[in-house]
């Protein structure tokens, strides 16, 4: 009867129409677990649960944010080049983030997915004069996650643009770093040290946590020096806490012992 229904649906109502309906009815579902990311990802099909495991690291590190009105951007709808497929982490951050405001962006055109508190643009992830566009529109996010090409050099260089944009108090995170190790997205298994990856690039940048402990006289703080508080390796992702890092040494004063 069920199969019935749904062929029946699928032939009377159009794509958006279904789309929506199905929405609906998951977000119906979704009502008893809105505190479960893991639930809500199970619910709306999301391979940040299903493939993967890191809806267990976003409940501990996104909780405090549940219950505001916050601004999430992702990187990467999904879907591929499929105008129909993708948006399921999407529904998912609307369910939890029950007042917060969804955007994603992604290089093939996913307009039909759009819903209320889920804006999507179209666009590269590496095309900033596209990217200063959309953040005029955005604005400042809370939270910023890459899921896009995964090619090394990608997520640097989106991470280097849009970092600057993350409200003061917020997260940036990187998933599937398993890339770093993949020649075909730029990745490199034979030198590990290799500064082209992602993994070296941002581990690089645990170093300005302790930028007050340089022993360098007259040292000026970049701006990751700066605004770079706490940084949280899981596999295959990283958590980057974005406040203010001006801590003082116990011992150095101005990066010089007296």
């Amino acid at each position: 009867m069920i199969n019935i229904l749904k062929q029946y649906l699928t032939k009377k109502l159009t794509f958006k129409e279904l789309y929506n309906l199905r929405g609906r009815v998951n977000d119906f579902k979704s009502i008893l677990f809105r505190s479960d990311l893991s639930k809500l990802g199970e619910i709306h099909g999301t391979d940040k649960i299903i493939g993967h495991f890191y809806t267990q690291h976003y409940q501990h590190h996104f909780s405090p944010f549940r219950n505001k009105k916050i601004k999430l951007l992702e990187v990467g709808v999904g879907g591929y080049d499929d105008p129909q497929l993708g948006g399921n982490s999407l529904r998912m951050w609307k369910n939890y983030f029950h007042r917060g405001q969804i955007y994603s962006l992604d290089i093939h055109d996913k307009s039909l997915l759009q819903e209320d508190r889920i804006r999507i643009f179209k666009g590269s992830q590496v095309d900033f004069s596209f990217l200063s566009s959309m953040m005029e529109e955005v604005g400042s996010p809370d939270i910023i996650i890459d899921d896009g090409s995964h090619i090394n050099e990608h997520v640097i260089d989106t991470f280097k643009f849009l970092f600057p944009h993350l409200n003061t108090g917020g997260i940036y995170v990187i998933e599937d770093m398993q890339t770093s190790y993949w020649e075909s997205f730029g990745g490199d298994t034979s030198d590990l040290n290799n500064p082209k990856t992602m993994m070296n690039f941002f581990k690089s940048l645990t170093d300005c946590l302790n930028h007050k402990e340089f022993m360098s006289k007259g040292y000026k703080p970049s701006y990751y020096d700066e605004n770079i508080i706490a940084m949280y390796f899981y596999h295959n992702m990283l958590f980057i806490y974005k406040g203010n890092n001006n801590e003082e040494s116990n011992i150095l004063v101005n990066n010089e012992k007296l």
